[in-house]
């Protein structure tokens, strides 16, 4: 049973070579997919062996993911797509060896538990720990959704299992790099709900896990702004424990759980101000400021 590996780079040299080394532990058949980075990325992965390739970003991580999918030759009967800022648990490279040649046909796609480190601390709780993500599929049958942020893989056939064993997601830059990022994905974020609230979402071809993760940002697109923010950090926090994860878990739950959001609720209003209901309009300027076309 072979496994292939698929990894999107962009300014990654803080973070490639961890990762590769954890790729290599499940797998001889990776692949770099680079936007071009400005930094020693491409020299790490040169230095590794990996197949590399450049590709011109279009300012969608899907369109990147979808491009590799179904261009790169992978030789695997599996393919796992990680981040540059991730690598595997010793847990989940064991129970990949073990359970994935004797998985029944008829899966095609294996969800994996997400591990948080944020400020060098693990996060347990608060929501942000054990968080399924569909990461591990078979070749031409899944592919990424089209949206600007917290897009997901999608499995429209055959049917999916979750492993135990986790994969990490600990990016090594500072905090100001955190917040410049967060910025960005604000914008994009922004668009994926007004996106939502100009169509209904299609429900047809998602597995139940999916299907709850698109539930669940319909509700909230449908609260007040600012107001579902708070709620959204009071639950965290409060009643899901994540104060229990000392000053860093107080740190991410505050940052990415209410001032995010708030952030993302803040252009929302600005785009509702100037624009009102006129799509077009609002189109034109995210076009024109952000260089995204939605």
């Amino acid at each position: 049973m072979k496994i292939s590996v698929v990894i999107l780079t962009f300014n990654e040299g803080i973070h490639l070579q961890r990762c590769l080394d954890s790729a290599k532990s499940i797998s001889n058949d990776i692949h770099v997919v680079d936007s071009f980075s400005t930094d020693n990325t491409s020299h790490i992965a040169k230095q590794n062996s990996v197949k590399f390739y450049q590709r011109k970003w279009e300012n969608s991580h899907a369109k990147q993911l979808n491009w590799a999918l179904a261009t790169l030759p992978f030789e695997g009967d599996w393919i796992l797509r990680m981040d540059a800022d991730e690598y595997l648990t010793d847990e989940l490279i064991e129970e990949m060896k073990i359970k994935l040649p004797h998985l029944d046909s008829d899966v095609n796609g294996v969800y994996l538990p997400l591990q948080r480190v944020f400020l060098g601390r693990h996060i347990k709780r608060g929501g942000a720990n054990g968080v399924k993500i569909m990461r591990l599929f078979r070749p031409g049958k899944a592919y990424s959704q089209q949206k600007w942020m917290d897009e997901r893989m999608v499995v429209p056939t055959g049917s999916t299992t979750t492993f135990k064993g986790a994969f990490v997601d600990e990016n090594l830059n500072d905090i100001s790099w955190w917040i410049a990022k967060h910025n960005q994905y604000a914008t994009k974020e922004a668009i994926d709900l007004l996106s939502a609230s100009f169509r209904n979402p299609d429900l047809r071809v998602q597995d139940d896990t999916l299907k709850r993760k698109t539930t669940e940002k319909v509700v909230y697109n449908k609260l007040p702004l600012f107001i579902r923010a708070f709620l959204y950090f009071f639950y965290r926090y409060f009643i899901q424990l994540g104060f229990l994860d000392g000053k860093e878990g107080f740190v991410w739950h505050f940052m990415q759980g209410w001032w995010y959001r708030t952030l993302v609720d803040v252009l929302l209003l600005e785009v509702r101000i100037k624009y009102g209901k006129d799509t077009e309009a609002i189109k034109t300027y995210f076009l024109k400021e952000h260089n995204i076309d939605f």
